[in-house]
C-alpha cells in the first residue's frame, strides 16, 4: 500500500509546493473589537517614495535585478520606511524564485519584527514569510508564522490548515496532522482531496489502519471517480483482515475498469481464491497472463494452475502445471501435473510427467513410484507396473502399501494370462 499509499508521497509533495501551512490553535487576540479605532494608513516619505516608484517601473518592465539594485541602495531611517523597503525587496527576491527566495527571508523577518507596516501589509508579509520558510524547509519557523498570521488577522482558511498539516508531516509530527486536516476539510467550500491524503498518510505511517479505512471510506464517497481510492480502500481492508469488503470493493473497481496494474489484478485474484470463488481467480489470471499484463512467470502460472485445480478444472490445471514445470524445472510441478493427468485417466501423459519428476530428484519418491505403478497398471502394462512397485517398496513410507499393490498387480497379471 502502501507505498503506493501510499503514491501518497507524490501527492503530498504536490501539496507542499502549492499549499503549505501552520498549526491549529485558539487565536490569542480574537475576536477583534469591532469598535476599536483603526490606525491611520501609513505611507513612505517623499524621497523614499520616488525611489520606490522608480523601482516599481523597472519591475513592471521585468527588470527585476535593476529594481533590486535601486531598492538595496536606499537608506531609510524611519521604521515604516525601512519595513516597507524590506518588504518590497523581499517580494522582488521571491518573484525571482530559485535560490533568490532564500535571500528574501531576512528582509521579510526584518519587515515584520516591529509590526510597523499597515495592517494588510503586515498580514500579507507574515504569510509570505511562512510560505518561503516552508519552501526552504524551515518548517518550525513556518508553523510559528502561520500561527502569527492567524492571531493577527483573526482569519482561518482551508489551505492554511492544509499547510499546517503538511508542516507537521515534514517535522515527523504525524499525530499533529489530524486536527488541521480536519479543520481544512470543514472549511473547504468544495470537497478537496489534499487534507484526506494527509490524514491517510498520518494514520498509515503510524500503522493505524482502522481509522485509515474510515478516511478512505469517506473520501471514496466524495470522489468515486478517482480509481486510486478504490484500490487503496481494497488494500486497507486486507490490512485489517476484512477480506469480504476487500473483495467487494476491488470487484466493483474492476467492473469499472479501475484495475489496470498487474499487482491490482493479482490482488483481486487472490481475494477471489480466499473468498471460495477459485474459478473466477483462475479465469482472471488466465485472461491477463494471456494479454501480457501479468508476466508469464512460473510463479504466476503456478498460482493460476492452483486456482484451476481448486475449481476442479482438472485438465486445465494439469496443462498449466505442465507449463509451470517447463519454466521452473521444479520436480514438484511435474509431480502435480502427473497426479492430475492420472486423475483424468490420461495415463500415458501422466507417466511422462512423473518420470520427469523422478529424474529431477523429487523428494518422497515412493509415492511417485506408486502413482507410476498405478498408471501402468491401468494401461495393462504389468511388467512396467511391477518395476515401479518394486521401487516404491524401497521407500519406508510406502513400503507396506507397495507390497499390497505388488501382490494385486501380480495376481491381476496372472489372471489376464489365463484368460488370454
Amino acid at each position: 500500500m502502501l507505498k503506493k499509499l501510499l503514491s501518497t508521497s507524490a501527492v503530498i509533495a504536490l501539496v507542499a509546493t502549492s499549499t503549505l501551512s501552520g498549526t491549529a490553535h485558539a487565536y490569542a487576540n480574537c475576536p477583534k473589537d469591532p469598535n476599536a479605532k483603526k490606525p491611520r494608513t501609513k505611507i513612505v516619505g517623499p524621497s523614499i517614495g520616488k525611489k520606490v516608484q522608480k523601482a516599481f517601473e523597472a519591475y513592471s518592465e521585468d527588470r527585476i535585478d535593476d529594481a533590486l539594485d535601486i531598492l538595496l541602495a536606499v537608506e531609510a531611517s524611519k521604521p515604516y520606511d525601512r519595513a516597507y523597503l524590506d518588504r518590497f525587496i523581499a517580494n522582488m527576491y521571491a518573484t525571482k524564485g530559485g535560490d533568490s527566495s532564500k535571500k528574501a527571508l531576512p528582509f521579510l523577518e526584518s519587515s515584520v519584527k516591529d509590526q510597523v507596516l499597515n495592517e494588510k501589509e503586515h498580514a500579507d508579509t507574515i504569510k509570505l514569510l511562512a510560505d518561503l520558510q516552508m519552501q526552504e524547509k524551515k518548517y518550525q519557523d513556518a508553523l510559528t508564522n502561520y500561527a502569527a498570521w492567524m492571531d493577527f488577522t483573526c482569519e482561518e482558511d482551508a489551505n492554511t490548515y492544509v499547510k499546517i498539516a503538511q508542516a507537521h508531516y515534514e517535522l515527523k509530527q504525524l499525530d499533529k496532522m489530524i486536527e488541521p486536516a480536519d479543520k481544512a476539510i470543514s472549511l473547504f467550500k468544495e470537497p478537496n482531496q489534499n487534507p484526506y491524503i494527509l490524514k491517510l498518510t498520518s494514520y498509515y505511517e503510524r500503522k493505524q489502519y482502522k481509522p485509515a479505512v474510515g478516511v478512505l471510506e469517506e473520501v471514496l464517497q466524495l470522489f468515486p471517480e478517482n480509481k486510486q481510492w478504490w484500490t487503496q480502500l481494497g488494500m486497507f481492508y486486507t490490512l485489517v483482515e476484512d477480506y469480504k469488503k476487500a473483495l467487494y470493493t476491488l470487484d466493483i473497481a474492476y467492473q469499472q475498469g479501475f484495475l489496470t496494474k498487474e499487482s491490482e489484478i493479482k490482488m483481486l485474484a487472490n481475494l477471489y481464491q480466499q473468498g471460495d470463488v477459485p474459478y473466477k481467480a483462475a479465469m482472471l489470471m488466465e485472461k491477463y497472463i494471456d494479454s501480457g499484463l501479468i508476466q508469464r512467470t512460473d510463479a504466476n502460472l503456478f498460482t493460476m494452475a492452483n486456482a484451476f485445480h481448486a475449481a476442479q478444472q482438472i485438465d486445465t490445471a494439469a496443462k498449466y502445471f505442465g507449463e509451470t514445470a517447463k519454466l521452473s524445472n521444479d520436480p514438484k510441478h511435474y509431480r502435480r501435473q502427473g497426479m492430475l493427468l492420472q486423475q483424468s485417466e490420461r495415463f500415458d501423459e501422466a507417466t511422462v510427467a512423473l518420470k520427469k519428476a523422478i529424474e529431477l530428484g523429487i523428494e518422497n519418491t515412493g509415492s511417485v513410484y506408486m502413482t507410476l505403478a498405478e498408471a501402468y497398471f491401468y494401461q495393462e502394462k504389468y511388467s512396467e507396473a511391477t518395476k515401479m512397485i518394486k521401487e516404491a517398496q524401497k521407500d519406508p513410507k510406502t513400503r507396506k502399501a507397495a507390497r499390497a499393490w505388488a501382490s494385486y498387480i501380480r495376481d491381476t497379471a496372472d489372471r489376464k494370462k489365463k484368460l488370454g
